[in-house]
């Protein structure tokens, strides 16, 4: 895309960010687009990925560069307004804080381009919230039985571990008391009577796989893969950030294997397994994969799914933006062996809180 296209997408991110609860982001991008078409230090870092075909990844990947630059400890004057790092922002400093990263840029616009290259994987551990939901519901459909979790677009296979996370509502919780990731005010208005029957059938669960595959997965016991979990969480999002060094605690502990392949070649390997429940889902990933790549997958995922049978379930579980009447709400959707593929509930973006639709 042009620079004009960069800084019209800029400006639908800087949108984006303001819904999400990001005021700095939100300000920073604003400005960086004008930037971007005054020729400034913006369009000098992104020139050269002007192309890349999602059009909210660009800014991502530059905010995403720049926040490492902060959490490392180098960017000392613009860490003042990144909560991240024990600063603090207020929209009254917007033009403080914007003259700061355009000057990191002028400066270190070497170190922040090859995040351009990077995918902008946040693993968001938020949305093993909705996982979790569709997995219970999985069991209480499908009987007790041990658990094979297979995901698509792991990242660093966070949420892989997303049994020893503890999800909490008014008047409900699952999970282990003491797990360094809680993930509290799950549910809008309580917790929904079908999840709150099948967590009362299976208050623990038995998993003896854990198993993703990305394309460019992180190693989470790894300086350089912590730091871009870390960076791409956006600094106001303290909660998240918090989560987020919960499992990387956790996932210090139980082991997770992810395999750098595609969904399609990946899947290709997958078959169920009798006397256990096969699991594949993925949240918030869809969008990052090529038209034909999806189609292969869909194709697996038809495959796996009339390969199904009473001893040898599998269920499908998605937490994707779906479009309806105009609208791309973020919804849970299950699908158990070649059933129908149902609505289970809906969610923000980040996994909490969930609702029922």
């Amino acid at each position: 895309m042009s620079l004009e296209h960069a800084a019209t997408a800029m400006e639908r991110q800087a949108r984006a960010c303001a819904q999400l609860d990001a005021r700095l982001y939100a300000d920073l991008l604003v400005r960086a687009a004008e930037d971007v078409r005054a020729g400034g230090p913006c369009a000098a870092t992104i020139r050269g990925y002007e192309d890349l075909p999602n059009s909210s990844v660009l800014s991502l990947r530059l905010l995403g560069g720049v926040h490492a630059l902060v959490l490392t400890g180098d960017a000392p004057d613009l860490a003042r307004y990144y909560p991240s790092t024990g600063g603090a922002y207020v929209p009254t400093e917007a033009q403080a804080a914007w003259t700061a990263f355009r000057a990191l840029l002028a400066e270190r616009s070497d170190d922040v381009r090859p995040w351009l290259r990077r995918p902008p994987q946040t693993n968001e551990v938020g949305r093993a919230n909705l996982l979790l939901a569709g997995l219970l519901h999985a069991l209480a459909e499908t009987g007790d039985r041990p658990v094979r979790l297979i995901e698509l677009g792991a990242s660093a296979g966070l949420n892989l571990r997303a049994d020893r996370f503890r999800v909490e509502a008014d008047g409900f919780a699952w999970g282990p008391a003491d797990s360094p990731v809680r993930l509290p005010g799950a549910w809008r208005s309580g917790a929904p009577d079908w999840l709150r029957a099948a967590a009362a059938r299976h208050p623990g669960i038995t998993v003896t796989q854990r198993l993703g595959c990305d394309p460019t997965p992180l190693d989470p016991g790894g300086d350089d893969g912590a730091l871009a979990l870390r960076a791409y969480v956006w600094p106001e999002h303290t909660a998240r950030a918090a989560r987020l060094a919960g499992a990387l605690e956790l996932a210090a502990r139980v082991p997770a294997r992810v395999q750098t392949a595609g969904a399609a070649d990946f899947l290709a390997g997958v078959a169920p397994r009798p006397g256990t429940l096969t699991v594949v889902w993925h949240s918030v990933m869809r969008q990052y994969v090529p038209a034909d790549e999806w189609s292969r997958t869909t194709a697996e995922l038809d495959r796996l799914a009339r390969l199904a049978t009473a001893d040898a379930p599998v269920a499908y579980l998605l937490f994707e933006p779906h479009p309806v009447d105009g609208r791309h709400p973020f919804q849970l959707r299950s699908r158990l062996g070649n059933g129908p593929q149902r609505l289970l509930a809906e969610a923000n973006p980040h996994g909490l809180p969930a609702w029922t639709p």
